[in-house]
């Protein structure tokens, strides 16, 4: 992130619900408080109206004065390329404290806020002299994936992302950047094991380090490079700095990517690489050799909802080093055949802890190396006797 930025991100991985009093108090708090100033943007609804109407009528609940900006692809009756570079709703972004987009089609943001050549329109300067000024910039799901100067668009499902490959301008395109070059951000990340598209994606744009963010939970950024854990799961970092790939293979693959779960409440730098546990986990402190889950774990379907985090929870608390998952497609699938599978290790750097405090078990992984190399399976893959 630029140093002149003094503002702060509130990135939601998507479904964020009204009860979600951490998340939206946060962002009311980051505007300035109560009676806050908070721009709309509905850009990326499929009916603006009414994104519109229930984002503010949140906003408002928590505390703040929210009001709509007009741009939107899909809004009735509107231009919105006229829109997004009008004087007078520039000013009004200008004269708030706090922004915020709703979710729908990321496309549709940076369609509304881009001109054609790419360059930004009189409201987008508004926006990042808001930020600049010390404002917050919110958003869910698709207002996450627009945080990050790439992100992805007209994406196919993961394991097709995988086998397929990711084409610059289809699967990924130009986002609005306001993590910063160096930061690739993705959404529903755990529910719906998006990790994976990440690590392509990652590798397609020459990213080191990734945050993927899961449903109702939110990154909050400040001081440009800190991040905290609010809401109601948890958020992965990927790590790419000493990963490589074999160019000479065709299919995906990946080597000694890290990767690290951060729960609700963590924190972590990316700039200095520093996790802080949250403080009930603080004395939780996992050590080798007093291991509580037992058995070996292999993983059929590491894509499915929330697998991934089960599976790091689960290898940090063991005394097995290595955990294995597949990811394979159904067999009306393109090439059924094929697939890849994904080695969980332990390092030396590996490390985690644990807290009940709040009758759950809640944990934070870090530093689990990941390999992914492609697989063949016979196809049928059964026959019925």
């Amino acid at each position: 992130m630029s140093h002149d930025v003094k503002g702060s991100l509130v990135i939601i991985g998507g479904a964020l619900r009204k009860d979600n009093a951490a998340v939206w108090q946060r962002i009311v708090e980051l505007a300035g408080g109560q009676g806050a100033s908070i721009a709309v943007f509905p850009s990326a609804a499929g009916n603006p109206e009414r994104a519109a109407a229930l984002s503010m009528q949140s906003l408002n609940q928590y505390g703040a004065q929210a009001f709509v900006l007009p741009i939107a692809v899909k809004l009735k009756d509107s231009d919105y390329q006229a829109a997004a570079n009008d004087p007078a709703l520039a000013e009004k972004v200008s004269a708030a404290t706090g922004v915020y987009f709703v979710g729908g089609d990321q496309g549709r943001i940076t369609q509304a806020l881009l001109k054609p050549d790419g360059s930004r329109s009189l409201v987008l300067d508004a926006v990042w002299g808001l930020y600049r000024r010390g404002g917050v910039i919110a958003g869910s799901s698709a207002g996450a994936a627009i945080m990050s100067a790439h992100m992805f668009d007209d994406a196919r499902a993961v394991l097709p992302t995988l086998k397929l490959g990711i084409v610059e301008g289809k699967e990924i395109a130009q986002g609005l950047g306001f993590i910063g070059p160096q930061v690739f951000v993705d959404q529903h990340v755990l529910i719906r094991g998006r990790f994976a598209r990440m690590l392509a994606a990652m590798l397609k744009k020459n990213y080191r380090l990734g945050l993927g963010i899961d449903e109702n939970t939110a990154l909050v950024v400040t001081h440009g490079s800190d991040v905290e854990v609010v809401g109601y799961k948890g958020a992965i970092v990927l790590d790419l700095s000493q990963a490589t790939s074999d160019s000479s293979r065709k299919e995906f693959n990946i080597s000694n990517a890290s990767l690290s779960y951060l729960d609700s409440g963590d924190r972590y730098n990316f700039l200095t690489k520093v996790f802080i546990p949250s403080a009930d986990k603080l004395d939780g402190k996992l050590e080798q050799g007093q291991a509580h889950a037992e058995g070996i774990r292999f993983y059929p379907d590491i894509l499915g909802n929330t697998t991934l985090v089960d599976l790091m929870q689960t290898l940090i608390d063991s005394g097995q080093g290595q955990a294995v998952g597949l990811a394979f497609g159904g067999p009306e699938d393109a090439m059924p055949e094929r697939g890849f599978e994904f080695t969980f290790s332990k390092t030396a750097d590996s490390a985690g802890y644990f807290s009940n405090a709040s009758g759950a078990d809640c944990y934070t992984v870090m530093h689990i190396r990941l390999d992914v190399r492609p697989v063949e399976m016979q196809v049928p893959l059964y026959q019925y006797r």
